[in-house]
């Protein structure tokens, strides 16, 4: 399929009037062809009010119908073939391998949504029948169901050009809890996103829905991001990045005369507890596991470990030495980005200019452009607690290893960390009353509590939760990866004493589509 560099609005292939975008290849520094316009008000206006107008109908397909519209989706990506993971691993510097796997989970979770939506559970049918006889007073009927917000703003994300993109969670759960999606693609990969872009429309065109229920638009400053939530039209934006990013949609979509929410993934270091007993046992172990979490994909997952934490003594120093060895002998890396090499940069440069933190080791450099250097610091809790700059995220292979006096030390600092994607605890038997004292602080900093694994690797699933206090997310009450994600773009309503005729299908007597209902209080089915 031939680039075209156009904004996909609807059914139409739209040229833009705005500076070309361009992507630029991290690993050789080359410019890639073609540029994409930027659009401006007058693609977000046309975008928006496509998908207000496909919004009342789509919402009310059939759970069939939507489904076979995720599975088709799917279907569409894969036939893209080669040309998507080679147009990929040019934008973004990834191997092949990884891109094929993170394919796989694209059109994985789109076959996931696509039988959360035939389950029918996210509908939370219930029924509470009229009581006309009852006293003191007589009860009407009373029904409810979850309908969709509306049209989502997707934001696609930088580190992920295929699972957290275009076409990627949040447009998912989106599309199946029946909203309209207007994607703003990553600047850092433009073509990619346009051909994702492109199966998505031939989706909508097989399945003859309307055109609106999906668009692309391109733009690298905020006219076209920030114009999208603040169009009245939008009810709700999906967004992975950078802290500062995600808090000024916040700022924007609070702003508006019609607040909307804002499912924004953040910021998170991912904090890792060696507790005694374990570090005794394993520490060598658990040294070398660590780097290999730390040093995966260069460091650029949102659950990479940024944070150690344990207290001092011999186990803890041969944890130390042992990952300290493991950073020596790691490898440099392509980062995504210019932009995330530079801000990596910085980040170590931090560190290492801080006199409350010292370097034990730093990986190897690398010879070409934007290389991610591994690095291990360490600092003391009392330190780390009083120096902002010591807590802050550093987005690829480097790490932060606290010494804590005792373990009132290591609950004390598990206290004072922000909202975290995750918290892990490294723990043998022997840990048990250590691991229950911090268990209770760490489900209130934390959406992902875990033994004895590390945190980079978000299963896509029923169970899974993505998300967290802030910095985390902007909404700890949801997830952003599993099928749960589907709820952040639904609200319920109640029908009160309507006629079987104008009911809708889910909540019409004899239960057409056989779904889970709460009659009376009683699971029905």
């Amino acid at each position: 399929m031939k680039l075209e560099g156009k904004q996909l609005i609807g059914s139409q292939a739209v040229e833009a009037k705005g500076e070309p975008i361009h992507a630029v290849n991290p690993a050789t520094g080359e410019t890639l062809e073609p540029g994409h316009k930027a659009g401006a008000k007058a693609e977000v206006e046309r975008a928006c009010e496509l998908a207000w107008a496909a919004f009342d109908s789509y919402r009310e397909t059939g759970l069939e119908a939507r489904a076979t519209f995720l599975e088709t989706i799917a279907e569409e990506i894969e036939a893209l073939g080669d040309a998507l993971i080679e147009r990929a691993m040019q934008e973004s510097g990834l191997p092949q391998a990884r891109l094929e796997g993170e394919r796989g989970r694209t059109c994985g979770q789109l076959r996931l949504f696509a039988s959360v939506v035939r389950a029918g559970e996210w509908l939370d049918v219930r029924h509470d029948p009229a009581l006309p006889d009852r006293e003191p007073m007589p009860r009407v009927d009373l029904r409810q169901r979850h309908i969709a917000l509306g049209p989502v703003a997707v934001f696609g994300a930088s580190n992920f050009p295929l699972a957290f993109s275009v076409a990627g969670g949040d447009t998912a759960s989106a599309l199946a809890a029946g909203c309209p999606v207007v994607v703003k693609a990553h600047s850092a990969h433009p073509g990619t996103s346009e051909l994702v872009g492109r199966a998505l429309q031939k989706a909508v065109a097989r399945c003859e829905l309307p055109e609106g229920v999906f668009s692309l638009l391109f733009g690298s400053g905020r006219e076209v991001g920030q114009g999208l939530v603040s169009d009245a039209r939008i009810k709700a934006v999906g967004f992975t990045g950078s802290r500062s990013g995600g808090t000024a949609l916040m700022k924007t979509a609070q702003a508006r005369p019609e607040p909307i929410p804002v499912y924004a993934e953040m910021s998170s270091i991912n904090p890792v507890f060696l507790l005694p007993e374990a570090l005794k046992a394993r520490g060598k172990a658990l040294g070398e596991a660590f780097v290999g979490s730390l040093t995966m994909g260069a460091g650029q997952f949102c659950t990479n470990p940024g944070l150690v934490i344990a207290v001092k003594g011999e186990a803890l120093d041969g944890f130390v030495e042992a990952a300290a060895e493991a950073v020596k002998g790691a490898g440099a890396q392509t980062m995504l980005t210019p932009g995330i090499h530079d801000a990596y940069t910085q980040g170590v440069n931090t560190l290492g200019g801080s006199d409350k933190a010292r370097e034990v080791a730093r990986g190897p450099q690398g010879d070409g452009p934007n290389q991610c250097q591994a690095g291990l610091f360490v600092a003391k809790a009392s330190d780390f607690l009083n120096d902002e700059a010591l807590k802050a995220e550093v987005f690829g292979s480097t790490s932060l290893v606290v010494e804590c006096a005792d373990l009132d030390e290591v609950k004390a600092l598990a206290e004072g960390l922000e909202g975290q994607l995750t918290a892990t605890l490294q723990m043998d038997d022997g840990d048990i009353d250590a691991a229950r004292g911090l268990l209770p602080i760490l489900e209130r900093r934390a959406g992902r509590v875990m033994a004895n694994g590390w945190p980079t690797g978000v299963e896509v699933c029923h169970a899974m939760v993505h998300g967290g206090p802030y910095p985390a997310t902007s909404d700890s009450r949801t997830t952003s990866v599993g099928s749960a994600a589907i709820h952040r773009f639904l609200r319920p309503v109640c029908y009160q004493n309507l006629p079987d005729a104008l009911l809708p299908q889910a909540l019409k007597d004899g239960n057409p589509l056989n779904v889970s209902r709460l009659v009376d209080g009683k699971r029905d089915r």
